[in-house]
């Protein structure tokens, strides 16, 4: 009994320290003179994979990058782009080699990624919702 409690409790408290850590989303932030307000995950893959070059609507689109060593890269390319960090390096050496394309740029980490976004009209960026200001603009994604 004491053996199963100490095991339940172990596994509780593992529980609600990942809760914590998850807890944080990435989010995909543009200019806040943007007019779009949601944005297709769809979209947003097409985007950063190099298949589109516009916002929906029209309009030209700069997608920010982070490093790939950073906690919103992991979560946006896993739960967003749904590709490892393997496949992602796979892919853009095709395209790469294949003349079809280059990966976006990295522009930093968050907070950078908010300021690029946040002084660039064009651009999009994806960052921690814990980072979000005033100075951008959060899409919905749908």
């Amino acid at each position: 009994m004491k053996t199963t409690l100490h095991g339940l409790l172990i596994s509780t408290a593992l529980l609600l320290a990942s809760a914590t850590v998850f807890a944080d989303e990435v989010v995909i932030i543009v200019h806040p003179s943007n007019p779009l307000t949601e944005i297709s995950t769809d979209d947003v893959k097409k985007i950063y994979l190099g298949k589109k070059k516009f916002f929906p609507g029209g309009g030209n689109v700069i997608p920010g990058e982070q490093p790939s060593n950073t906690e919103s890269h992991k979560f946006f390319y896993d739960s967003i782009i749904g590709k490892s960090e393997t496949e992602l390096r796979s892919y853009w050496s095709r395209r790469i080699f294949s003349g079809k394309g280059t990966p976006p740029k990295v522009i930093g980490y968050d907070r950078i990624v908010k300021e690029r976004v946040a002084s660039t009209p064009l651009a999009m960026g994806y960052i921690m919702r814990s980072e979000i200001d005033n100075t951008v603009k959060v899409l919905d994604l749908k």
